[in-house]
């Protein structure tokens, strides 16, 4: 293993060497609308980011993604030296029995390759029709940074992997934004990862587009759907848990 490689009894992180200088790191993984995920593989795709590593841990379920033929691993990590940010993304969302371990890995390996701030992407369930993002932070500076980019989330709680990423953050006193992108429903929505993306794009000077996103919603949709299902079945039964009325 490299110094910057991380492995404990639950987690394990194995990356080439980051060349990027004190970089923002961006995560996206499954939750309400697929928001995270769609987005981060839309930044992957539009940067043409480079593969550098994966996380595996033996409680994740037991699946393939294949790639226009290629099997991938499951959680990547991907590298845009030129503009100076790392990429986690998940095809499979994070049994609440290992979301601490994966939290505490990913801010261990972050430190290791001195990640100056991190970005967490998700959605959050609404009535409305209109897609907004929803922002947080876990310092005040960071909070000034989107105050007139998104609409502050005043109160409520942020479940699942990304709200326990946010609150590592807090712990370990690193600057962390939550962009949230509102859905109406469960389903995906790449519609509302477009307007996190526009946001991101804001913050960080990016020229993501997301004209595809919205041209091929519907192609979209159907896809992030059957890989929804596939993992839904190839996971086994566990004990029925709440249902987090906001997001994840």
């Amino acid at each position: 293993m490299s110094e910057t490689d991380y492995e404990d009894s639950n987690v394990k992180i194995i990356t080439n060497e980051v060349k990027s200088v004190n970089p923002v790191l961006i995560e996206g993984f499954p939750g309400i609308g697929l928001v995270g995920n769609i987005a981060s593989q839309q930044i992957i795709d539009e940067l043409k980011m480079e593969y550098i590593g994966s996380i595996d841990s033996k409680h994740f379920p037991p699946i393939a993604v294949l790639y226009e033929g290629l099997i991938n691993m499951a959680v990547r990590i991907y590298e845009s030296q030129e503009h100076n940010i790392l990429m986690i993304v998940s095809d499979i969302p994070v049994n609440p029995v290992v979301t601490y371990d994966i939290s505490k890995a990913i801010l261990e390996w972050a430190h290791s390759v001195n990640v100056k701030e991190i970005v967490s992407l998700a959605g959050i369930a609404t009535m409305s029709e209109e897609h907004k993002v929803f922002g947080a932070a876990t310092t005040t500076e960071m909070l000034e940074r989107i105050r007139e980019k998104v609409e502050l989330f005043q109160m409520g709680t942020i479940s699942g992997i990304s709200g326990s990423i946010m609150s590592e953050c807090l712990v370990r006193r690193m600057p962390a934004i939550s962009l949230l992108g509102s859905t109406r429903s469960q389903n995906p929505d790449p519609r509302a990862a477009a307007v996190v993306i526009g946001v991101l794009n804001l913050l960080y000077d990016l020229n993501v587009n997301t004209e595809s996103l919205i041209e091929q919603a519907e192609k979209i949709e159907i896809e992030m759907q059957r890989l929804a299902e596939d993992v839904r079945t190839s996971e086994q039964p566990a004990i029925p848990r709440k249902e987090f009325p906001m997001y994840g």
